[in-house]
């Protein structure tokens, strides 16, 4: 790996995420690993079913989606 790689990647794991970073990075991951096994799977289904889970409202990623 090159120095600059490696800059960049240290400094990636020292920059504060915020729940809202995390819940964005979940759904995503749920996303991808879904569609990958089921194509009718869409990000709007992630979406809702994320939001019906019960700690999903005590978080403020309801108004800044990355598919809105």
């Amino acid at each position: 790996m090159n120095e600059p790689l490696k800059t960049l990647i240290e400094a990636a794991r020292k920059a504060p995420q915020t729940k809202s970073d995390l819940e964005v990075q979940r759904r995503s991951f749920a996303y991808g690993n879904t569609h990958f096994e089921n194509e009718r799977i869409t990000r709007e289904m992630v979406n809702r079913i994320a939001d019906e889970m019960p700690f999903s409202e005590n978080l403020s990623f309801k108004a800044n989606r990355v598919d809105e």
